[in-house]
């Protein structure tokens, strides 16, 4: 980052706004976490921000330079929020199982903010953190530099596309969900058998997975990591 792009350090001094409230970079990240969270991020503002910490919207520039700085800031935290209370126990394999559906559920938690955050690159102490730990297991299990880079991007874009279409499911209107959950048996259960024979020999299967096709996906991508090393 040039030093002509960072907030400078004077103006992030903790300040009480008129309402009394004492502002902080954690603060506003929380408030707009809370915010995103209820309406979405096309509705977000720095106004409604402002609103909502009591102050005026001005004042979120003394810590961040910009919006996108801040949605950064707010993707940043879900990674933070993922690897909460996260420790090694010595099993590659299972560690890297458990890295991923971290990610994958803080996402799912939070679906508002998954629908920019799992495309974007934060640049930023807990992505630098993740990115370590991550990497340090396919070290750890025997992979060379080069490949275990290379195995960390296949398994982290795995866990986050599987976050965006989940995270995008949860987006859709409650009628919305249950008329596609639906499909699955209306569309699909009267089918002739002799036109689409492998759709009759699996139509009672053919319901949403209980759970996300994401643990299969990891169990197969970590098994083919296993047989590799």
């Amino acid at each position: 980052m040039a030093e002509s792009e960072r907030v400078p350090a004077e103006r992030k001094r903790r300040r009480p706004t008129g309402s009394g409230v004492v502002l902080s970079a954690d603060l506003i990240v929380d408030t707009a976490c809370r915010l995103i969270d209820a309406q979405g991020a096309q509705a977000f503002t720095v106004r409604k921000l402002g609103a909502a910490l009591g102050a005026d919207p001005s004042a979120v520039y003394r810590y961040f330079r910009n919006t996108e700085d801040l949605l950064l800031a707010v993707a940043d935290r879900l990674i933070g929020e993922s690897m909460a209370g996260f420790t090694r126990t010595g099993d590659w394999a299972a560690d890297l199982r458990d890295f991923g559906l971290r990610a994958y559920r803080s996402a799912l938690r939070h679906p508002q903010i998954a629908a920019f955050s799992t495309v974007r690159v934060t640049g930023r102490p807990h992505e630098q953190r993740a990115v370590d730990t991550g990497i340090g297991l396919l070290l750890e299990a025997g992979f060379d530099e080069a490949t275990a880079v290379r195995h960390y991007h296949a398994l982290v874009d795995t866990v986050l596309g599987h976050a965006a279409l989940d995270a995008a499911f949860l987006r859709l209107t409650p009628a919305q969900r249950t008329a596609d959950e639906g499909a699955w048996r209306a569309a699909y259960a009267d089918l002739p058998a002799a036109e689409y024979p492998s759709l009759d020999r699996v139509r009672g299967r053919l319901s949403l997975m209980e759970g996300s096709a994401v643990e299969a996906a990891l169990d197969l991508l970590i098994s083919a990591l296993r047989a590799s090393v």
